[in-house]
């Protein structure tokens, strides 16, 4: 006897489960609410077995059954390889759309001033960034391939080195005229100091604390100033002469490079542990257009 598929009706049994919501998976469904219930019913009345635990009223939170909870692991392991053969189907060709995540800062101040460069030598791919602070499932999100800010460690993913970076002061070239006497590491000490904290908890992240040790300075107070959690905005308020700012020289290469702003203590080399890499599920590392887009970031990164 010839199995039906309920293909419909397994996505909205595994997004309801998933999101222990109707409302929610048909949100991410692109359907009603009412659409959700009545496929995953209809799924059940196949089944001749219920998949989630009534509850009078249904306000509570969607309650899966013990089989429907055993099952869900394989459901998903197949769409995973559903999403992957249709990847496969679309292999030979450069056409379409190739979904980059990269940070805000890294989008702003790095990607999107190179990004027609891109565009020049591959026309035929349309480039959707995903813009986000927190790391995203490839997977669920439909990601091709990002940039990442770490270690190097992203379970699940390769990750091949795309630029290390110093870290050092900046200020913008008024703000320097004002404070003629701001040359040596000791100087500071009396400056605002500007902090990012866009990878705060970070133990490696670099910090005007761990600079100040490295310049061999401990008497400049650092618990003070002007604290913000993106790195282009740290460099945007430096430019606009609020203070003295730690910079990453990856984010701050354009800015020099434009005298927007200014290094300050250039003999003091510091190097941060962390770095920027090429992020990419194994099993895509084939695509055509996460190849060229691949080799074009490094590239970029070469110059």
């Amino acid at each position: 006897m010839k199995t039906p598929i309920h293909l419909n009706a397994l996505r909205a049994f595994e997004a309801s489960a998933r999101h222990q919501s109707f409302s929610a998976a048909a949100a991410e469904l692109n359907v009603t609410p009412a659409a959700v219930g009545q496929l995953v019913r209809t799924l059940e009345d196949w089944l001749g077995a219920p998949l989630f635990h009534r509850n009078p009223g249904g306000k509570a939170r969607l309650v899966t059954t013990e089989a429907a909870e055993r099952a869900l692991p394989d459901l998903r392991a197949g769409f995973d390889k559903l999403v992957l053969g249709l990847e496969r189907l679309k292999e030979g060709s450069l056409n379409g759309v190739l979904t980059v995540t990269v940070s805000p800062a890294f989008a702003a101040k790095w990607l999107l001033p190179r990004i027609d460069r891109f565009q020049s030598v591959c026309p035929e791919t349309d480039v959707r960034l995903d813009t986000n602070l927190k790391a995203v499932d490839f997977v669920s999100q439909r990601i091709d391939i990002g940039v990442r800010y770490g270690t190097g460690h992203w379970p699940g993913l390769t990750a091949d080195k795309l630029m290390g970076e110093e870290v050092f002061p900046v200020c913008s070239p008024a703000f320097l005229q004002q404070h003629p006497q701001l040359r040596q590491p000791a100087d500071l000490a009396r400056q605002t100091l500007i902090h990012d904290l866009s990878m705060d908890g970070h133990a490696d992240f670099p910090t005007w604390e761990a600079w100040l040790v490295k310049a061999g300075v401990r008497d400049v107070p650092t618990s003070r100033g002007m604290k913000i959690n993106n790195s282009a905005a740290v460099l945007q308020a430096a430019v606009e002469g609020h203070g003295v700012a730690m910079a990453r020289s990856v984010m701050a290469h354009d800015d020099i490079a434009s005298g927007r702003l200014v290094r300050l203590c250039g003999d003091i080399t510091f190097e941060s542990p962390l770095a920027y890499y090429i992020v990419y599920r194994p099993e895509s590392a084939g695509l055509p257009r996460l190849v060229t887009f691949r080799g074009w970031l490094l590239e970029e990164a070469a110059r």
